[in-house]
């Protein structure tokens, strides 16, 4: 029996499909290769980060060993960065607190911010102090709050990070390709990088909870066993309560 030829129309069908089926591949393969070598290029980053900040603690540590065997004080390092948190409403609150609880964009109790501590900022933070507890974050804390609360501003949208594409989009332009994955945002945040202002203002305002355990008086200072004000390093368990 003779074969029965096959339709020219199935035949331009078959070819399309060849032909769109060897594009798709080609692009799959070409997509995994550019993840592959971002993944690389991350892992990398994230390795460089870590060796700056262990070699700056161990320069610290040197310096703090060969003023104490010369018998000389040492002056530690002041803090570069300090992490904001509001911890009173919105009732009896002046015209300029508010403004500045505005500027700092605490306009939520429970919301936190980073902010760049030099003599203008710290002058805000005083003015509005009776509002806000506020300290040093270590690099631990820094970490748990951009992984676990970290939301991004992209085109007004509160975007969750959740693969370092998204700091990618919203921040590779910005910082001229220096940002672009979860550790630069740890290390700009924590360093107080040249990229700090571009990395901490692409942030939601970070919305924590309340603490566990409570607080115990929001009208006294931390220093008088109270609960606002500069809690210096304490900071880091205030926020732990609170993610």
């Amino acid at each position: 029996m003779a074969r029965v030829p096959v339709p020219e129309s199935q035949k331009k069908a078959q070819a399309a499909a060849a032909k769109t089926g060897a594009a798709a591949s080609k692009k799959a393969a070409a997509k995994a290769e550019d993840f592959t070598a971002k993944r690389r290029l991350y892992m990398k980053k994230a390795v460089a980060h870590a060796k700056a900040h262990k070699a700056e603690a161990k320069r610290v540590k040197a310096m703090r060993a060969t003023a104490l065997k010369e018998g000389n004080f040492f002056a530690e390092p002041g803090a570069k960065v300090a992490f904001v948190v509001r911890i009173r409403g919105i009732n009896d609150v002046a015209p300029k607190p508010r403004k500045i609880l505005q500027l700092l964009r605490l306009r939520q109790i429970h919301n936190g911010v980073f902010v760049a501590l030099n003599k203008a900022t710290i002058n805000m933070l005083r003015r509005v102090e009776a509002f806000i507890a506020w300290g040093y974050p270590s690099e631990s804390v820094v970490r748990k709050l951009v992984y676990k609360r970290g939301y991004l501003n992209l085109k007004g949208n509160r975007i969750p990070i959740s693969e370092n594409e998204v700091v990618q989009e919203a921040l590779e332009k910005k910082t001229k390709g220096q940002v672009i994955c979860m550790e630069d945002l740890v290390h700009e945040l924590f360093t107080c990088g040249p990229n700090f202002s571009q990395v901490a203002h692409a942030f939601w305002p970070f919305q924590l909870t309340t603490p566990h355990g409570g607080l115990k008086y929001k009208n006294s200072h931390f220093v008088e066993g109270g609960d606002y004000g500069n809690r210096e390093t304490l900071i880091n368990q205030f926020i732990e309560r609170m993610l």
